[in-house]
């Protein structure tokens, strides 16, 4: 398996209770997603604020300035960036905390509802879960 393992993500039904607004905030940011992937454009990290004093160190996530690839859901902040072919999705606590895979996967699979969970990897992490998928599959199974 090596250092660098990644998994087949096991996406389970949502246990998210989500509001209008954070619904309302996914289908935006997955409308830019879809957008940017038919377009051929990039979709890259935002800078983020290295002057943020509301927000630890450890990691950078944490301070990504809001931009329209990322949002909150409850505690969980996520933020979407885009390779030549391949999406991949950063889940992390908005508090900083410990973020266990399954907590990972539920945000996940309220965003990319519709794919599935076969066709989505998970690199799991312990304050960020990484999840990547192909292109085609999203653009084929994303309910939008």
């Amino acid at each position: 398996m090596g250092s660098n393992p990644t998994y087949s993500a096991i996406l389970l039904m949502p246990m998210l209770t989500v509001s209008g607004p954070e619904q309302d905030q996914r289908d935006t940011v997955m409308r830019k997603v879809v957008e940017a992937i038919e377009t051929n454009v990039r979709i890259l990290l935002p800078a983020f604020d290295r002057n943020a004093e509301d927000v630890g160190a450890e990691f950078a996530l944490a301070r990504i300035i809001p931009n329209p690839y990322g949002g909150v859901i409850g505690p969980y902040r996520y933020q979407f960036e885009g390779e030549e072919d391949l999406l991949h999705l950063i889940v992390a606590r908005s508090d900083d905390g410990v973020l266990t895979p399954e907590e990972g996967q539920d945000v996940a699979n309220f965003l990319l509802n519709g794919v599935p969970s076969g066709l989505i990897w998970l690199k799991p992490g312990q304050r960020t879960q990484h999840f990547y998928v192909g292109h085609d599959d999203l653009l084929d199974s994303l309910v939008r």
